[in-house]
């Protein structure tokens, strides 16, 4: 005799299980398709909108170069006064100067009279580098002659009676290796060089270029500061 079922079993064993399965499947898909579709909101079939073209509009892409500005042209800044108005910019008046420096560079010397010289400055500042004695002498004169307020004479001339008595001192000493060597070609060369250095300082000073020998510089400012103009 069969045992009884109730249609709440659902043993897998149960011969019946496959066929209560299938006509209760039937039924749920007809209750189904018997129903109302479901409506979507009109608003929500609205066209999709990307993120990006949404910052596109708002900000610039950081990919993207910013266009390129020439620099602008600073614009010069006039002074204010303490009431805030402006004022054109002070005019720099010339400052009144005496005889110009000697150690100022390109400056040609002028053609005016010397104080107590009564020759032209031009002439003055070259006298002093003549070769052989002839410069030694005219340094001499012009340092106790000029007075101090003649920089730029007064300067060439100290130097060049430095230079003067520089080449006379290298001119016995080599006397004296040419009396012990029997030898006079270090002597003829040394004067070769110093008549050519002579020469080249009357021309660099005339045309106004700054001539500063730099290894005399001591001996220059002694001569200046001992030699003191005659009253």
């Amino acid at each position: 005799m069969p045992e009884k079922r109730s249609k709440y079993d659902t043993d897998p064993l149960d011969p019946e299980f496959v066929r209560r399965t299938e006509e209760l499947m039937g039924r749920t898909k007809e209750a189904s398709d018997d129903s109302v579709p479901l409506r979507r909101d009109p608003a929500s079939e609205e066209q999709t909108r990307r993120f990006g073209d949404e910052m596109a509009d708002s900000y610039p892409s950081i990919f993207v170069p910013p266009a390129y500005q020439p620099p602008r042209a600073p614009q010069p800044q006039q002074p204010f006064t303490s009431f805030g108005a402006q004022q054109p910019p002070a005019q720099v008046q010339p400052i009144a100067q005496g005889p110009s420096s000697p150690y100022q560079p390109n400056a040609r010397a002028s053609a005016r009279l010397v104080t107590r010289l009564g020759i032209p400055e031009n002439i003055a500042t070259v006298l002093p580098y003549i070769p052989f004695y002839f410069g030694l002498v005219a340094a001499a004169i012009e340092l106790f002659l000029v007075p101090r307020n003649e920089t730029r004479t007064r300067f060439h001339a100290a130097q060049g009676l430095a230079l003067h008595i520089t080449i006379l001192v290298g001119t016995l000493l080599f006397k004296i290796v040419e009396a012990i060597t029997d030898s006079s070609l270090g002597g003829t060369l040394f004067k070769l060089a110093a008549f050519i250095f002579l020469i080249v300082s009357i021309v660099r000073v005339w045309q106004g270029k700054p001539h500063h020998v730099a290894p005399l510089d001591e001996a220059t400012r002694q001569l200046n500061e001992r030699i003191p103009p005659m009253k």
